[in-house]
């Protein structure tokens, strides 16, 4: 049951069920590798993405590099979209890859819930996106294309993945290639520079506004020449009112026009971390009353005394 769902950048993506599943474990045993089992159902039908690259006849050796660079990360870290390997289009010998399917990208998610979020909320989406970056980020990977279309949601887990791990560009892109969503693209990149660890870190802040706003950054600017000049002289998104002032501290240095200023990935972690943790021990009740400016001002005071200020530096 292959169904075309849409058309993203450079591939097209269908859904699908396998039958049976994906292989969970090795069974001693038995010395052969065991499918999922679900408690009351025989037959099993697991849902997943195939995505087909388009226009990959001359796959080079560094593509390949890549894809199994995904495979490897996806099975060693948990909030990275799990991807089970390659098949082909029997029609046309593209490549696809097979991935767990989730229940809905960021962007559709803050447009529908952005209103009943609460700080503490938006803070853990921000969380669970620095997280998987780490997982990237360790393995001396670099996403490349991180957007809100790329970073997914599990009603299941509740939790946030990030998905599209860089390699779904034409297969013979250059590292120093334009490729991604032009709002989230770091200056010095749309300047001619290589994609860099930093660079992602940039996107990092501009998804953290985003979360912010529940709009995509310049969203009501064309995705052209103009744009592109004026993220290279300095333009970004107004922040949004009653944005807690540690959070837009930090979300300004990730989108800093120096990549050298920007913190890296495991110094961002702990400072988004040590928000979210002064949000989880705030009560219910004073979160609901949160969009209060006066009561802003509170905690932001608050934090001052009780977090360190070296991790805000």
């Amino acid at each position: 049951n292959i169904e075309y769902l849409t058309k993203g950048g450079f591939s097209k993506i269908y859904t699908a069920g396998w039958i049976n599943g994906p292989y969970e474990e090795w069974d001693s045993k038995k010395q052969q590798l065991e499918r999922i089992k679900v408690p009351g159902i025989q037959n099993f039908v697991a849902s997943v993405i195939l995505k087909e690259l388009e226009n990959v006849e001359n796959a080079s050796q560094s593509w390949f590099e890549e894809a199994k660079l995904h495979l490897n990360i996806s099975n060693k870290y948990p909030r990275i979209i799990q991807c089970y390997g390659l098949t082909q289009n029997p029609s046309n010998g593209n490549y696809m890859l097979v991935m767990d399917k989730m229940d809905i990208d960021l962007r559709k998610y803050l447009q529908q819930n952005h209103n009943q979020l609460t700080w503490k909320e938006r803070i853990k989406i921000a969380y669970d996106i620095i997280i998987a970056l780490i997982a990237i980020h360790d393995e001396n990977a670099i996403h490349r294309d991180l957007h809100s279309g790329n970073i997914l949601y599990s009603k299941l887990d509740q939790d946030w993945y990030i998905s599209d791990l860089g390699f779904c560009g034409p297969a013979d892109k250059s590292t120093e290639s334009i490729y991604g969503n032009l709002p989230y693209i770091a200056p010095e990149v749309i300047s001619g520079k290589k994609t860099t660890v930093e660079s992602d870190i940039y996107s990092i802040g501009m998804l953290m506004w985003e979360i912010s706003s529940g709009q995509p950054p310049f969203n009501y600017y064309e995705n052209d020449y103009k744009l592109a000049l004026n993220i290279i002289n300095g333009m970004r998104p107004k922040v949004i009112s009653g944005t807690p002032l540690k959070y837009e501290n930090l979300m300004k240095q990730c989108w800093d026009a120096d990549p050298s200023k920007r913190p890296d990935i495991d110094t961002l972690c702990n400072r988004i971390h040590q928000l979210l943790q002064f949000y989880q021990n705030i009560s219910n009740e004073i979160l609901q009353q949160e969009t209060n400016n006066n009561l802003e001002k509170l905690i932001n005071n608050t934090m001052s005394k009780h977090i360190s200020s070296k991790l805000f530096t």
